[in-house]
């Protein structure tokens, strides 16, 4: 009987139903030491003067599913150690496993480690798999005499690692497909403590239990992200998290989520108070007092040495120098915020306000001193709407951050705007609380409505004032759903928008909340075209406004006098450049689908279109595409286009082999996008708004609009929004006669589009 390969009896172990999930790393390790044990036994059969060791993941006994396998053959300046080793990797890797393998004398790696970072600090967490026993333990104690002689040299150069980690990696705590090991608290700021203990820092025992405690969760997560994926890789993304979450007991993602956000902040928290603790003691402590009755600053950090219970605002006080100075609250002091500040009354005191708004100026500077209160649960003394917030995913790929620190980034963006607005102060809350109503069940817009107006009537806010954050929360939206879904120029457009702003002021207020909160989102959120049209939307709302609706707005159209020339030549003309394709072509049915199908061959996304037609029997359609990777090669496209127009490509045919061989972007939302249709005859001047929301393929556009072709339809201009895997089409449309007005010709449309999509899936 053949003897069982590692890659078995790894399954075996992962397949193993009466292990827990925190058994598995250390059960992993066990059948991996047997084998190695029996094959180094079988191979190298040398007893002294060579050893195989275990490092990183596997030195710690915490290997995961998919988990690579370090490895160092240690010897004692043997010449045939090469061919040893051979004996070791090339079972391994002929059995697939992706190997971390280096052959060293007990010299050369210390000598290594005395230069490389991450050669020390895989030392510290070694062990010997087999072979020479004293070899190993030699190493092992020399490597951490030598650790410890290199102290404040290896402890800054492990500080500056962990800054720039957290940088490329983001928080665990509130990224929504968080980095579970790379991560600012995760599991390899536990290892940086540790090795940071290792040269001498102190660590408490109630710090290492809170430690161990975190990681747990951490680990736990990520051995079943390894079973459940199949593949290596440490960020738990959106469409595994159910599965994940089914897989350690939890009810559903959210609540696996909330665990490993509150395990991640614990681990933070802890990470950066050692490192700041650390970088304290090569600094001459600052010496300057605060002009504030009831703080000090003590060893680089604000000391609350008064009686919060007696002095309400001086956790403001504390929060307000904080941001200010860079420095942060101390430990101590927040321990005794969180057993002793009252909560603040309703109103609250005099003062208070302009304190908090204060703080929310501080912007990037305000977010660390704010999630340190919100740690020690200090934060919801003062707002307690956002306890339901504290930690919240937000289920769609669209959001970067969970629902508390998207609130915290925004405020950091609108504080950059605030020179924009009049009234500086609303926009900072504004922006603090335009999603306080996630956290509670309902459309988060209408109990955020409900839940800012008492929340600014207790800060100390006017009637007035409390009115505009209202309308800001009710109409956070406003700006980037009509500029990206609606034509803007279109006077019906303004008229809309100009209805709900009612003032230049509150527009230029809304203006920066739009730009702040979907900065805030994420990098799919807000970009140059996006910024362009939530812009223009502004300025020429603006306009309406103070001209009081009465001007006779014209639709300004894309045809210029070059177009206009082409028109009269009464010829097919296809142009391209920069991220404008343009076709000039006699007006026939399916002009507009054709050119769209072209682009769709091309891979392009289209993110705005346009149609005109002439008196004299001309059509132009414009379409505007989002930049690719890679520079367009107008010449190919503008060839296709033509083809398409003359009939000569089967572009359906075509389409559909492009969806076969090339994947669209990756579907990262945890559900596909619902089919909706929905007409609006309300909100366009002489034209029915068609909008469909359905799930992004390739050749949704074309699909669309050749169906409304087939139906005899015009389409005046389209806009194109692409989130995640869904996609929003609004096109303006008419039929013979104007509008769509008939329910039963709506009908019709609708249900042919959606059998035009049945088709696309």
């Amino acid at each position: 009987m053949a003897e069982a390969t590692l890659t078995e009896l790894r399954r075996n172990v992962i397949e193993e139903t009466d292990l827990s999930v925190w058994e598995i790393p250390q059960a992993l390790s066990d059948v991996t030491d047997g084998f190695l044990t029996e094959l180094y036994a079988r191979e190298i059969q040398i007893d002294s003067g060579v050893a195989l060791v275990a490092l990183g993941g596997y030195g710690r006994s915490e290997l995961s599913p998919s988990s690579d396998l370090d490895l160092m053959l240690v010897h004692n300046d043997r010449d045939d150690i090469d061919s040893l080793a051979d004996r070791i990797w090339y079972p391994l890797w002929d059995e697939g496993f992706k190997l971390g393998h280096s052959v060293r004398s007990v010299d050369q790696t210390l000598r290594l480690a005395a230069t490389d970072l991450e050669t020390a600090t895989s030392l510290l967490n070694a062990r010997l798999v087999t072979g020479d026993f004293s070899l190993v333990q030699d190493l092992l104690a020399r490597n951490e005499m030598q650790w410890a002689d290199q102290t404040s040299d290896r402890l800054d150069e492990l500080a500056r690692n962990v800054a720039r980690r957290h940088r490329l990696a983001g928080e665990v705590a509130f990224l929504l497909e968080p980095d579970l090991k790379e991560g600012r608290g995760g599991l390899r700021d536990v290892h940086a403590i540790d090795w940071a203990a290792r040269a001498g820092v102190q660590v408490t025992v109630h710090d290492r239990e809170l430690l161990d405690a975190a990681y747990r969760v951490l680990l736990e997560a990520r051995v079943e992200l390894h079973r459940i994926s199949g593949k290596r890789g440490d960020v738990l993304l959106l469409e595994e998290q159910d599965s994940v979450a089914a897989a350690l007991g939890d009810p559903d993602a959210d609540l696996l989520m909330g665990r490993i956000a509150a395990a991640a902040r614990r681990i933070a928290y802890l990470s950066d108070e050692t490192w700041r603790r650390i970088d304290s003691k090569s600094h001459d402590p600052t010496l300057e007092n605060i002009e504030v009755a009831g703080l000090r600053v003590i060893d680089n950090e604000i000391v609350i040495v008064g009686d919060p219970s007696s002095d309400p605002l001086l956790v403001l006080h504390a929060a307000v120098q904080a941001s200010k100075s860079g420095l942060p609250l101390a430990r101590e002091s927040l321990g005794r915020l969180a057993q002793r500040q009252p909560d603040l009354p309703d109103p609250w005191p005099q003062g208070a306000r302009e304190l908090f708004v204060e703080l929310l100026r501080g912007g990037p500077r305000a977010i660390p001193v704010i999630e340190s209160l919100d740690y020690f649960e200090v934060w919801s003394r003062l707002l307690p709407e956002w306890t339901p917030n504290r930690a919240r995913p937000q289920r769609n790929v669209y959001h970067r951050f969970t629902v508390d620190r998207h609130l915290l980034e925004t405020v950091a963006e609108a504080a950059r705007l605030a020179h924009r607005v009049p009234r500086s102060d609303l926009l900072l809350v504004a922006a603090l609380l335009h999603d306080i109503g996630k956290g509670y069940p309902g459309d988060h817009t209408e109990v955020g409505m409900r839940l800012v107006g008492p929340i600014a009537s207790r800060c100390g806010f006017s009637e007035r004032d409390s009115l505009v954050l209202t309308r800001l929360v009710e109409h956070h939206l406003l700006l980037p759903d009509v500029a990206t879904r609606r034509d803007l120029d279109d006077a019906q457009t303004l008229r809309a928008v100009a209805e709900k702003v009612q003032t230049v002021d509150f527009l230029e207020l809304l203006a920066a909340l739009t730009e702040a909160d979907s900065i805030a989102t994420g990098p799919t959120a807000w970009g140059d075209w996006k910024a362009h049209l939530v812009q223009t939307l502004t300025e020429s709302t603006a306009d309406f406004i103070s001209s009081d609706g009465t001007t006779n707005r014209k639709r300004r159209s894309f045809v210029d006098e070059h177009i206009e020339g082409l028109m009269a030549e009464g010829e097919t003309v296809v142009e391209g450049s920069g991220d404008t394709v343009t076709i000039v072509a006699p007006d026939r049915a399916g002009v507009f689908s054709k050119a769209a199908g072209a682009l769709a061959l091309r891979g392009l996304d289209v993110l705005q279109a346009d149609a005109y037609s002439s008196d004299a029997g001309m059509a132009v359609s414009q379409f505007r595409v989002a930049e690719p990777d890679t520079p367009v090669d107008w010449n190919r496209v503008t060839d296709d286009v033509h083809e398409c127009l003359r009939g000569h490509l089967a572009i359906d045919a075509r389409i559909a082999e492009r969806a076969r061989v090339y994947r669209r972007r990756t579907a990262l939302a945890a559900k596909p996008a619902a089919t909706r249709v929905t007409f609006d005859i309300e909100s366009a001047t002489d034209a029915t708004i068609i909008e469909v929301h359905t799930e992004d393929h390739i050749g949704v556009l074309y699909h669309l609009t050749r169906t409304l072709a087939e139906m005899g339809l015009d389409i005046r201009s389209a806009k194109i929004q692409t989130i995640s895997n869904e996609v929003v089409d609004t096109f303006y449309v008419t039929g013979s006669n104007g509008p769509i007005l008939e329910d039963l010709h709506r009908r019709e449309i609708s249900a042919a589009l959606r059998h035009a999509l049945m088709l696309v899936e």
